[in-house]
């Protein structure tokens, strides 16, 4: 008996000083009401949650650590929390206010957006005229520009990571395939992203850099203005030999400005892409962008084309069905209590991981 009573005194005072983790913020679980299931991932669920004393709208990632250890995917976990982290100065990036832990769970705090995922509003109106295309364009590059002079390659641009907020700004999120610490002439070569937006490097498993945001952009561009990615075919291998060799195919109703970015960005060779010598510069001073004011861009006052209907934070319209009927897990609340080997190596493999906000700001 004697034994036991100590694992149970071992346990208790081990899980004491995992929860100690998130109390230099004081944040945990239970202080949000979990309200709606918004988005479902490999690792766990997004939610639309209220913070129960402010009463403010969060977007809350919670992550399963054992899903997450048993994919090995601890890397890519803490990659996206420390972009997110870098992510506070630029207005089309999602933000984070907290990360947090328990025992068996992450936690990310997250900007809530409800105006729809870009592919949401694609789907539905099947093309957009240049002028929105455009808008959306330069606010996504502008994005990927900042992410740039960070070191940070975005590497899964796609109109589902690209949402809009109730005003119609664009908002870049899931951080989860970004590399760090890639210097300007800098080069990776993790196989990554999704097929119908992979750069032809990416595909023939070549050294890559960070042109591939570049391809990426080009190919959401052109669905936008067309309806579908450039080199897309229902038959993967087919769609692989597309991206390798075909050319991307141009219809009459783009402008001249508009073909020729698309062309400098889907150019297959990557030291001649556009962005290849200056990124973002080559971009904001191409002629396709020309009525575009950048200062003006940056700081919100040039009013977006298209402005979702919402009627509060809690209208939830944009998001599938498919998720926000899902049940919400009360267990979302709770920490593991019985502390079994599995829940300590979980619990151990992310340290660090909590944040909170620099001293003077508060959970706003």
């Amino acid at each position: 008996m004697q034994d036991k009573s100590v694992i149970q005194l071992f346990n208790d005072t081990w899980l004491d000083c995992h929860t100690a983790l998130n109390s230099r913020w004081g944040i945990k679980p239970s202080d949000f009401d979990y309200l709606k299931i918004i988005g479902k991932g490999s690792f766990g669920k997004v939610l639309l949650a209220r913070h129960k004393e402010t009463m403010a709208y969060y977007a809350v990632k919670v992550l399963q650590k054992k899903i997450i250890l048993k994919k090995k995917e601890q890397k890519h976990i803490m990659a996206e929390r420390s972009v997110l982290m870098k992510n506070i100065k630029h207005p089309f990036l999602v933000g984070l206010h907290y990360s947090f832990q328990t025992t068996d769970k992450l936690y990310f705090v997250l900007d809530y957006v409800n105006g729809g995922e870009l592919f949401y509003h694609l789907q539905r109106e099947r093309v957009f005229l240049e002028p929105r295309a455009r808008f959306y364009a330069a606010e996504i590059s502008s994005a990927l520009g900042y992410l740039h002079s960070l070191h940070i390659v975005y590497r899964d641009l796609k109109p589902e990571n690209i949402l809009l907020d109730s005003q119609g700004h664009i908002v870049l999120t899931d951080f989860g395939l970004c590399k760090e610490g890639l210097e300007a002439d800098g080069t990776t070569s993790t196989f990554c992203g999704t097929p119908e937006y992979l750069a032809p490097e990416v595909l023939q498993k070549q050294a890559y850099d960070r042109t591939v945001d570049w391809w990426c952009l080009g190919s959401v561009l052109y669905e936008m203005l067309y309806g579908l990615p450039p080199f897309y075919s229902r038959n993967t291998a087919e769609m692989y030999n597309n991206i390798l060799h075909k050319a991307p195919a141009m219809k009459p109703n783009v402008s001249n400005a508009g073909r020729e970015l698309l062309e400098g960005l889907l150019q297959k060779e990557r030291t001649k892409r556009l962005g290849a010598k200056d990124d973002f510069l080559e971009l904001k001073f191409h002629s396709f962008f020309s009525p575009i004011n950048w200062d003006d861009l940056m700081a919100k006052k040039i009013t977006p084309p298209f402005i979702p209907s919402v009627s509060g934070p809690t209208d939830l319209r944009h998001f599938d069905p498919e998720f926000t009927q899902l049940p919400v897990s009360s267990s979302l609340c709770n920490d593991t209590l019985t502390v079994t080997s599995s829940v300590k190596e979980a619990a151990g493999a992310f340290p660090g991981f909590s944040y909170g906000p620099p001293a003077g700001h508060s959970f706003m």
